[in-house]
């Protein structure tokens, strides 16, 4: 419990009447959660306004408002704190609520279109396993140490981020390594935080349906270095066209890494299959459990961050070297006949063709390659069509099928789809609405030695479908017809 008074401590604010020695039980910005003792923030979003719901909360006694625009009539009994931006006030309201918990800790930020929740997840392994204290807030999960909290979002609210990372400090935790989404940057849900360093991957076609155009993408995923205090580091990818632009305005010291070209911290592959890879990282050869040149750049990117926050680069390699993959990414699976299955969440065509890439790099050439994916729907709509080209290039058969349609009728997703698929491929495509049938017909065609990618949803283990979420896990139901079609 908190006063008014200690909450805006120190925060920018327009006007304030009332009382600011009140007390405020909790804060919230979704009016059905409003309580007495409440303090709500009015945010407008795009497509509900807060401020349409004043009148709502405060006849449920809610003690304090926050808002950009006052009612037209005030009431005695509610403190009234007029701000510029309320999402990005609420950021800074949320950390003094809960004690500016990010300043306890080593928060890293993770940003960029893929690789995010590998590295997020990578991170938080190899400092457990250096015997730390960890938190994590990633798109699979949220985690403290061995606890398990489900995620809704790829970055939680402020408030709910800044709860958690209080809890996180009352467990004793050392760093939290998070993802941060381009959403959660540009609605300023990560206002307010204290970062130990920030990080970037990629960027590559994704959420222009949120975010309008690619120049607007890169400018929410910039947001984060433009905002980070001097005592940071900011570690950006050289080998990406816009790695750098994130450091142009950037206050951290400022550090590079890269396969191709001159970094702070360097790879190179030197084997790979579909075991793993062995890398020169710095100088040292080791072998990882990971496949693929976009996680060489992940793990060399986890080596950078945790090098930065002061480990050693011989502990790092040992440790590392025996962490796995992440559920969902480049997850691998071998039936009893021969049949290698692979499931990963590659939903933008960059990241589908890294993985296809990776694929066809390390397969011999006489087995089929055939790939089973959709596109949800209610999302970026532009990329469909090149989903499906990336997949007809560089597989020998192609399902296109439904992900998760959400609002969209499957049948129009794929229409979308097909049209991306050129005519000299129009032979080895299939079009199989629903996805449990497509990856049973993707089972059925397999041979020994041949391989499934299941491309699209990862780690999620529901397919939803006209706003309910059904029970579907990728990897449980590639391994179910494994089991039924081997011989």
């Amino acid at each position: 419990m908190q006063t008014i008074a200690h909450i805006i401590a120190g925060l920018d604010t327009i006007s304030v009447s009332g009382d600011l020695n009140q007390n405020i039980e909790q804060l919230t910005f979704d009016s059905r959660e409003a309580i007495d003792g409440s303090l709500f923030f009015a945010i407008k979003g795009t497509a509900v306004d807060g401020h349409d719901y004043i009148a709502q909360v405060i006849a449920k006694a809610c003690t304090a408002i926050v808002c950009e625009v006052l009612p037209t009539i005030l009431e005695s009994n509610v403190c009234y704190i007029k701000v510029a931006i309320s999402s990005e006030f609420m950021g800074f309201a949320a950390a003094n609520f809960y004690g500016n918990p990010s300043k306890e800790l080593k928060l890293v930020a993770v940003t960029g279109t893929n690789g995010k929740t590998t590295v997020s997840t990578l991170l938080f392994n190899l400092f457990r396993s250096l015997g730390s204290n960890v938190g994590l807030l990633s798109t699979v999960q949220n985690q403290i140490n061995e606890e398990i909290i489900p995620a809704t979002h790829t970055t939680p609210d402020a408030i709910r981020l800044n709860a958690l990372l209080r809890l996180m400090v009352d467990r004793g935790c050392e760093y939290c390594f998070m993802e941060a989404s381009s959403h959660a940057i540009h609605q300023n849900r990560v206002k307010g935080l204290h970062f130990a360093g920030v990080t970037f991957t990629n960027i590559t076609h994704d959420h222009l349906d949120y975010h309008k155009t690619f120049d607007e993408y890169i400018k929410a995923k910039k947001k984060l270095f433009d905002e980070v205090n001097e005592d940071a580091f900011a570690l950006t990818n050289k080998d990406d066209k816009n790695g750098m632009v994130m450091l142009q305005n950037t206050k951290a010291t400022r550090y590079t890494y890269g396969i191709q070209q001159m970094a702070d911290f360097k790879a190179k592959i030197m084997e790979s299959d579909f075991n793993g890879m062995l890398l020169n990282i710095d100088g040292e050869e080791a072998w990882f459990r990971l496949v693929g040149e976009f996680n060489a750049y992940n793990l060399l990117l986890v080596y950078g961050t945790a090098y930065l926050l002061g480990r050693t680069k011989e502990e790092i390699i040992t440790k590392l070297s025996s962490l796995g993959s992440v559920k969902g990414r480049f997850d691998y699976i071998r039936s009893n006949n021969g049949i290698i299955g692979i499931v990963d969440y590659a939903h933008t065509p960059d990241a589908l063709e890294n993985v296809l890439t990776t694929i066809n790099k390390v397969r011999t050439g006489n087995e089929e390659l055939i790939t089973v994916i959709g596109c949800g729907g209610n999302r970026d709509a532009a990329k469909r069509p090149i989903m499906a080209e990336v997949a007809s290039n560089l597989s020998t058969r192609v399902i296109l099928t439904s992900d998760n349609p959400r609002n969209e009728e499957p049948d129009a997703i794929l229409d979308e789809m097909s049209k991306g698929v050129p005519a000299i491929h129009y032979k080895k495509t299939l079009r199989i609405t629903d996805r449990k049938e497509a990856i049973k017909t993707a089972v059925s065609m397999a041979q020994s030695g041949d391989i499934i990618l299941v491309a699209g949803k990862g780690h999620e283990n529901y397919q939803e479908i006209k706003g309910i979420k059904h029970p579907f896990d990728d990897k449980f139901i590639l391994y179910d017809f494994f089991q039924l079609y081997q011989s």
